[in-house]
């Protein structure tokens, strides 16, 4: 009696094992990227306050491939990659900041207000020309365009929700994490 199977190949067994690839690759980097920050902030919390912006950027990811109709791609993961490296350098420069006031003398609720206030200019200049370089890419048509749109679209979507993570929910969480000296 003959058996029929099926059997997924071609670009779907491409864009699988890539996925597989990046997504190893987007776990190494999340790791390797806490340790570097565990070292530099001498804290195991602190890089965590920092990564927790990450997942709350896919929210803006996601909602900006849904409304365009993008699918996720090799390109979208790649810029969720290019992403995660901005949206981890602004919770830095807030959070070192933080640190640097209270190393000053300054209370925990003054530092993270006065944190915030000195660093929301600086994330918000960076997000928004990131976005605005990024647009161009993201609303191209031409040939081509189809690798290099969903990637620029993840940025954008991802800033878009994780710049105001950042500035919001970073303080808030480093309020109820770190401990008054």
């Amino acid at each position: 009696e003959p058996g029929y199977f099926v059997e997924f190949g071609g670009s779907y067994k491409d864009m699988k094992e890539a996925f597989l690839s990046l997504g190893f690759a987007l776990i190494l980097a999340i790791v390797l990227v806490y340790i570097v920050l565990a070292s530099q902030f001498e804290s195991l919390k602190q890089p965590f306050i920092i990564m927790f912006t990450l997942p709350l950027g896919v929210i803006g990811v996601m909602l900006v491939l849904a409304l365009t109709g993008t699918t996720l791609s090799v390109a979208s993961f790649v810029g969720g990659i290019i992403l995660a490296g901005i949206v981890v350098n602004n919770g830095i420069v807030l959070i070192d900041h933080m640190n640097q006031l209270r190393t000053k003398g300054m209370k925990k609720t003054e530092a993270i207000i006065k944190a915030g206030s000195d660093r929301m200019r600086p994330v918000l200049i960076t997000a928004i020309t990131t976005m605005m370089g990024m647009l161009p890419m993201a609303l191209s048509r031409q040939e081509g365009s189809e690798l290099k749109s969903p990637m620029a679209l993840t940025v954008i979507g991802g800033l878009l929700s994780a710049t105001f993570f950042t500035l919001v929910v970073i303080p808030i969480i480093y309020s109820l994490v770190v401990k008054d000296k």
